[in-house]
């Protein structure tokens, strides 16, 4: 028999237990992530004090420093300065100490100073949630005792665990190192499953990290974003304003001839850019690196490391890997080609201090080049990359 105010059949406390941990999630993608971090959402003054409330008692998280924690992680995604990439720190790390990784980089000031730019400073947030957080957790407990009894602890003591397995955990470890990607982004994002329901919508991180500053996280038809329902729900009553989506790719088959409008569709999709570039040349790759297969036995490269290191970009490569393929690609004209290509092609939305202009003459020159190649997939790639629209 219960001593709270609440009795429930055992399958009721589940129930209880997935409804509370969910709101915690939908703050964190709709408050912290998707408006605070990012920018891609207004959020009315009544969902934006519920979300900073529930987060202050389910999370004790400061929205400040998850802001710039959140930011870091993306201006340096898988290099040593990343607070919780499982490329460099691994995977079992972050899995595990995920939290821990989230309060030592809330420490560095200077991260605080130089990303927690534009977050709450009102005297809600400097006198209870950032000087206070562990108070809201401890509020969480006593409210969850008065209404479910003992087992209320129990219940507290998974809501706590939520967001740091959840978030801390697999978003930021598994979401950067297994799964499936829609785009080449030059990170190691991969979606998680095609259905963001359990996290949010977060599990489509591929997705987000091709398209940051995207309010809505799916981008195939196949795919769902509880997240951007929720987002769009609360639009349709007047509380919340999406600001950005992922642009959609439109096509101009009349085009014959990059111009200013190519430029724009190429830079604001160029992950889809290489994504399809990747996609184009499967047959080529293969059929080229079975040729090589005498001459890269020796070198212990096995068809799959050969096909990664192709379509990777050459920065993310250690020293011993770029000289191990430059001396298979030494061997093969066509996949020496289709490879520097792939890289030029990158230089287009990298070279900042070029003017429109130059940039759009540079974008025509390379597919030139690749029409005069005379390998047919990159002549039928540089033909659909002009009617970019």
């Amino acid at each position: 028999m219960t001593l709270g105010l609440i009795d429930l059949p055992w399958w009721g406390y589940i129930v209880v237990i997935l409804g509370l941990t969910h709101i915690t999630i939908a703050s964190i993608t709709i408050f912290l992530h998707r408006h605070q971090a990012h920018r891609s959402l207004e959020l009315h003054p009544l969902p934006s004090h519920f979300f900073r409330f529930w987060l202050w008692m389910t999370t004790g998280m400061v929205t400040k420093e998850w802001t710039a924690i959140h930011r870091k992680h993306h201006a340096k995604c898988e290099t040593a300065d990343d607070p919780h990439s499982p490329q460099i720190l691994g995977i079992r790390k972050v899995l595990r100490e995920g939290s821990e990784l989230y309060r030592k980089e809330a420490k560095n000031i200077e991260t605080l100073e130089r990303y927690g730019h534009g977050t709450p400073d009102d005297w809600l947030e400097r006198n209870l949630y950032a000087r206070h957080s562990a108070k809201g957790i401890a509020l969480m407990l006593i409210i969850n005792l008065l209404l479910f009894g003992p087992i209320g602890l129990t219940i507290w003591a998974i809501q706590m665990a939520w967001a740091p397995i959840m978030a801390a955990g697999v978003i930021n470890g598994v979401g950067h190192f297994l799964g499936y990607r829609n785009f080449e982004a030059e990170d190691a994002s991969r979606n998680i499953v095609p259905w963001g329901i359990l996290i949010g919508g977060e599990e489509l991180h591929n997705n987000h990290h091709a398209y940051a500053t995207s309010a809505r996280l799916s981008n195939k038809w196949y795919e769902f974003d509880i997240g951007w329902m929720y987002i769009r729900i609360l639009e349709s009553i007047g509380l919340a304003q999406v600001k950005k989506i992922a642009p959609k790719l439109r096509f101009d088959a009349a085009k014959t001839k990059c111009d200013l409008d190519t430029l724009h569709a190429v830079i604001s999709h160029r992950y889809e850019v290489l994504t399809t570039y990747a996609q184009s040349l499967k047959h080529t790759l293969a059929k080229e690196i079975d040729h090589l297969k005498e001459s890269t036995s020796h070198l212990g490269v096995d068809r799959s490391t050969l096909k990664r290191w192709v379509l990777a970009d050459s920065k993310t490569l250690q020293e011993d890997e770029r000289a191990k393929l430059n001396l298979v690609l030494s061997k093969t004209r066509t996949l020496d080609k289709v490879y520097k290509m792939r890289e030029e092609l990158t230089t287009v939305w990298q070279r900042s201090t070029m003017s429109k202009d130059e940039l759009v003459k540079e974008l025509e020159d390379w597919c030139h080049r690749a029409e005069e190649s005379g390998i047919e997939v990159l002549q039928n790639f540089s033909r659909r990359l002009r009617c970019y629209a």
